[in-house]
């Protein structure tokens, strides 16, 4: 694995989007490396876009410019995106990794384009920061249904593919299987529009999640925004997100932070340290959603670790007055820190919006009928907060 410094780390992804191995004109990423074991043991999964990402290709050739290059690349990106969340809702596979190998698969392409290799590092940087967002979801957050309600949901790209390449996601399945659904309670309705998040320290250094989130909790146009990820056993709703990062586990790009339990780190923001408290706490309608029936607990979870007390579980925000940081209810790692800069986002421009994060059912390489569970579960926890929110 590649082991690359937190400091130096920055500097790359400053550069490019993400840090790079560099090979004289060509720019491959560490995620983009493990594209070949994807498609030796997962064929199926790894090549279900080819004709897209083939055709992507062919386009790139005929490319000539820096604003013909952006528009094709966001144009194929929102396409990604499309036909991903349409092939599952269709198809029912419940299976996230076919658009996470599909979209490291085109940003290949992209980066080795010469057309690509000929722009300036910042318009690089732009147009790559540009092409994940789009192929994330970002440009297809409308809300269009003439709904009473609207919820906003993240979820992450797989993770820990280092040590398993067939690793899935929950909460990236519950992501892509919900974008645009309605649901309705009680002649309530709601509709869900969904993003899905890197599993980067960079990418949240740079500002992603406040790129994704801001927009639409300053605005008011929604009316809850959930975060999840895959975590523990049971559902867990995390009430105190911590402002540290403390997990020793690498980002999907391979890069250790240097944090730890003893030397928790404040994350960055645009270049400088996140600015807020060591701790928030969420707004989501915990006792509507833990009504929510099926196979899982679901967890008001308030357990916390602290520099000066350790591992307890706090009561209240008072309790938590005068601490340093070192684990969130969501831990130490990106899932407690999208949860901890939606809610700080929350704080600033919307205080009355129900914001927070779902820790999923963890599973081992993809379990669709496991998945599917969770999936269910999850679109009854929004169910049942419509009529409390």
């Amino acid at each position: 694995m590649l082991k690359i410094t937190y400091g130096l780390a920055l500097i790359y992804t400053f550069m490019f989007s993400s840090n790079l191995l560099a090979n004289v004109n060509t720019y491959i990423t560490v995620e983009e490396v493990k594209i070949g074991k994807a498609k030796a043991e997962l064929p199926k999964v790894a090549s279900q876009f080819d004709i897209l990402i083939n055709k992507f290709s062919a386009e790139l050739v005929k490319v000539d410019g820096e604003k013909s290059l952006h528009t094709l690349a966001t144009q194929f990106a929102n396409s990604l995106w499309l036909e991903a969340t349409s092939y599952m809702q269709t198809h029912k596979t419940f299976d996230d990794r076919a658009l996470y190998w599909g979209r490291l698969q085109m940003a290949k392409h992209l980066r080795v384009s010469s057309v690509f290799y000929q722009l300036p590092l910042v318009s690089q940087s732009k147009l790559m920061s540009d092409f994940e967002l789009a192929s994330r979801g970002l440009n297809d957050v409308k809300f269009t249904k003439n709904t009473d309600k609207k919820i906003l949901v993240t979820g992450f790209d797989p993770f820990y593919l280092h040590r398993n390449i067939a690793q899935s996601n929950p909460s990236g399945i519950a992501a892509i299987n919900l974008d645009g659904v309605v649901i309705e309670q009680d002649g309530v309705t709601a509709e869900i529009q969904t993003l899905i998040v890197p599993v980067r320290f960079a990418d949240f250094d740079q500002g992603m999640i406040e790129t994704m989130l801001t927009p639409h909790i300053k605005s008011g146009d929604v009316d809850m925004v959930t975060t999840i990820s895959m975590g523990r056993k049971e559902f867990d709703l995390e009430r105190f997100p911590g402002l540290r990062r403390s997990s020793v586990a690498p980002g999907n790009l391979g890069v250790y932070t240097g944090a730890n339990s003893k030397n928790p780190l404040i994350p960055f923001y645009q270049g400088k340290p996140l600015d807020g408290p060591e701790f928030v706490e969420f707004s989501l309608p915990i006792a509507a959603m833990q009504k929510a029936k099926g196979k899982y607990q679901v967890i008001d979870n308030a357990a916390i670790e602290t520099l000066q007390k350790g591992k307890f579980t706090a009561s209240s925000l008072a309790d938590l007055a005068n601490q340093t940081a070192v684990q969130g209810s969501g831990g130490g790692y990106l899932s407690n820190e999208i949860s901890y800069r939606s809610i700080l986002i929350r704080n600033q421009f919307n205080p009355k919006l129900p914001v927070g994060h779902i820790h999923t059912p963890r599973i081992k390489d993809w379990q669709k009928v496991e998945v599917q569970g969770i999936v269910d579960q999850i679109e009854q926890m929004f169910i049942q907060a419509l009529v409390a929110i």
